[in-house]
Protein backbone atom coordinates (compact mmCIF):
# COMPACT_ATOMS: atom_id res chain seq x y z
CA UNK A 1 0.00 0.00 0.00
CA UNK A 2 1.06 3.42 -0.96
CA UNK A 3 2.32 5.45 1.69
CA UNK A 4 1.19 9.74 1.65
CA UNK A 5 4.10 11.96 0.91
CA UNK A 6 5.23 14.71 3.32
CA UNK A 7 5.48 17.72 1.11
CA UNK A 8 4.82 20.79 3.96
CA UNK A 9 2.88 22.59 6.33
CA UNK A 10 -0.30 24.25 6.39
CA UNK A 11 -0.09 25.82 9.11
CA UNK A 12 0.49 25.43 13.52
CA UNK A 13 -1.48 25.80 16.23
CA UNK A 14 -0.54 27.62 19.24
CA UNK A 15 -2.02 27.79 22.18
CA UNK A 16 -2.13 30.99 23.96
CA UNK A 17 -4.06 33.00 26.79
CA UNK A 18 -5.67 35.76 25.37
CA UNK A 19 -5.94 36.30 21.82
CA UNK A 20 -5.56 39.89 21.60
CA UNK A 21 -2.80 39.88 23.99
CA UNK A 22 -0.78 37.29 22.04
CA UNK A 23 -1.57 39.80 18.96
CA UNK A 24 -0.18 42.45 20.49
CA UNK A 25 3.11 39.85 21.43
CA UNK A 26 3.06 38.80 17.98
CA UNK A 27 3.13 41.93 16.66
CA UNK A 28 5.46 43.36 18.66
CA UNK A 29 7.65 40.79 17.04
CA UNK A 30 7.21 40.17 13.98
CA UNK A 31 5.56 42.13 10.67
CA UNK A 32 2.24 40.25 9.69
CA UNK A 33 -0.98 40.15 7.39
CA UNK A 34 -4.32 38.65 10.27
CA UNK A 35 -5.32 36.25 7.63
CA UNK A 36 -8.87 36.45 9.92
CA UNK A 37 -10.02 35.66 13.14
CA UNK A 38 -12.71 32.61 14.78
CA UNK A 39 -15.14 33.82 17.31
CA UNK A 40 -16.96 31.34 19.37
CA UNK A 41 -20.99 31.65 20.13
CA UNK A 42 -20.62 34.50 22.91
CA UNK A 43 -18.74 36.75 20.61
CA UNK A 44 -15.77 36.12 22.01
CA UNK A 45 -12.33 36.09 19.38
CA UNK A 46 -10.89 32.64 20.23
CA UNK A 47 -8.75 32.34 16.95
CA UNK A 48 -6.56 34.46 14.85
CA UNK A 49 -4.57 33.22 11.92
CA UNK A 50 -1.44 34.96 11.25
CA UNK A 51 -0.50 34.69 7.41
CA UNK A 52 2.60 33.11 6.08
CA UNK A 53 1.88 33.43 2.27
CA UNK A 54 0.79 30.03 1.51
CA UNK A 55 0.91 29.17 5.53
CA UNK A 56 -0.36 30.27 8.90
CA UNK A 57 -0.02 30.31 12.27
CA UNK A 58 -3.32 29.52 13.97
CA UNK A 59 -3.63 30.90 17.60
CA UNK A 60 -5.91 29.47 20.05
CA UNK A 61 -7.04 31.03 22.48
CA UNK A 62 -6.59 28.63 26.08
CA UNK A 63 -3.49 27.13 27.05
CA UNK A 64 -3.93 23.03 28.29
CA UNK A 65 -0.39 22.00 28.80
CA UNK A 66 2.86 23.30 30.35
CA UNK A 67 5.64 25.08 28.69
CA UNK A 68 7.36 23.51 25.89
CA UNK A 69 10.98 22.76 26.57
CA UNK A 70 12.17 20.81 23.93
CA UNK A 71 9.00 20.64 21.69
CA UNK A 72 9.42 23.63 19.51
CA UNK A 73 9.24 24.42 15.98
CA UNK A 74 11.26 26.95 13.23
CA UNK A 75 9.93 29.90 12.17
CA UNK A 76 11.56 31.30 8.99
CA UNK A 77 12.05 34.88 8.58
CA UNK A 78 13.58 36.90 6.30
CA UNK A 79 15.63 38.69 8.59
CA UNK A 80 16.43 37.57 11.93
CA UNK A 81 18.82 40.33 12.62
CA UNK A 82 16.65 42.30 15.62
CA UNK A 83 14.31 39.27 16.51
CA UNK A 84 15.91 38.61 19.76
CA UNK A 85 15.90 41.58 20.91
CA UNK A 86 12.14 42.34 19.86
CA UNK A 87 11.09 39.02 21.48
CA UNK A 88 12.71 40.17 24.82
CA UNK A 89 11.17 43.39 24.78
CA UNK A 90 7.75 41.98 23.66
CA UNK A 91 7.87 39.65 26.92
CA UNK A 92 9.85 36.38 25.75
CA UNK A 93 11.69 34.40 27.74
CA UNK A 94 14.99 34.27 25.73
CA UNK A 95 16.01 30.66 25.66
CA UNK A 96 20.29 29.95 25.89
CA UNK A 97 20.15 28.43 22.19
CA UNK A 98 20.70 30.85 19.49
CA UNK A 99 17.56 32.44 18.16
CA UNK A 100 15.20 30.53 20.53
CA UNK A 101 12.39 31.69 22.60
CA UNK A 102 9.52 30.86 24.40
CA UNK A 103 6.39 33.53 24.13
CA UNK A 104 5.06 34.34 26.66
CA UNK A 105 2.75 30.90 27.01
CA UNK A 106 5.10 28.72 26.82
CA UNK A 107 5.18 28.13 22.55
CA UNK A 108 9.07 27.59 22.25
CA UNK A 109 10.41 29.33 18.94
CA UNK A 110 13.27 29.15 17.15
CA UNK A 111 13.67 31.70 14.22
CA UNK A 112 15.27 30.84 11.28
CA UNK A 113 16.95 32.97 8.50
CA UNK A 114 15.11 32.07 4.83
CA UNK A 115 18.13 32.73 3.15
CA UNK A 116 20.45 30.03 5.19
CA UNK A 117 17.91 26.86 4.78
CA UNK A 118 16.56 24.80 1.59
CA UNK A 119 13.20 25.45 2.44
CA UNK A 120 11.69 27.59 -0.21
CA UNK A 121 8.93 29.40 -0.69
CA UNK A 122 7.41 29.97 -4.89
CA UNK A 123 8.32 32.94 -6.61
CA UNK A 124 4.50 33.74 -7.03
CA UNK A 125 4.44 33.32 -3.15
CA UNK A 126 6.91 35.48 -2.20
CA UNK A 127 5.57 38.44 -4.77
CA UNK A 128 2.09 37.92 -3.26
CA UNK A 129 3.83 38.29 0.09
CA UNK A 130 5.73 41.43 -1.60
CA UNK A 131 9.32 40.08 -0.84
CA UNK A 132 12.69 39.29 -2.84
CA UNK A 133 14.66 37.15 -1.09
CA UNK A 134 17.61 35.67 -1.79
CA UNK A 135 19.54 32.15 -0.42
CA UNK A 136 22.85 31.33 0.68
CA UNK A 137 25.76 29.26 -2.00
CA UNK A 138 25.49 26.79 1.11
CA UNK A 139 21.37 26.69 0.87
CA UNK A 140 21.85 26.92 -3.23
CA UNK A 141 24.00 23.80 -3.04
CA UNK A 142 21.81 21.23 -0.45
CA UNK A 143 18.75 22.42 -3.01
CA UNK A 144 20.99 21.10 -5.85
CA UNK A 145 21.93 18.41 -4.09
CA UNK A 146 19.33 17.37 -2.92
CA UNK A 147 17.18 17.83 -6.17
CA UNK A 148 19.71 15.77 -8.37
CA UNK A 149 18.56 12.86 -6.83
CA UNK A 150 16.45 10.25 -8.10
CA UNK A 151 12.52 10.49 -6.78
CA UNK A 152 11.73 7.86 -4.61
CA UNK A 153 10.26 6.78 -1.42
CA UNK A 154 11.61 6.38 1.80
CA UNK A 155 10.09 4.99 4.91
Amino acid sequence: MDKPRLVGLNHIALEVGDIQEALRFYRAVFSFELRGTHEDDAGRTVMAFLDMGDQFIALIAGRGQPRDDDRHFGLVVDDRANVMELAEAAGATILDRPFNFRDPWGNHLEIVAYREIQFSKTDEVLRGMGLELDKTEQAREELRRKLSKPPGRIG
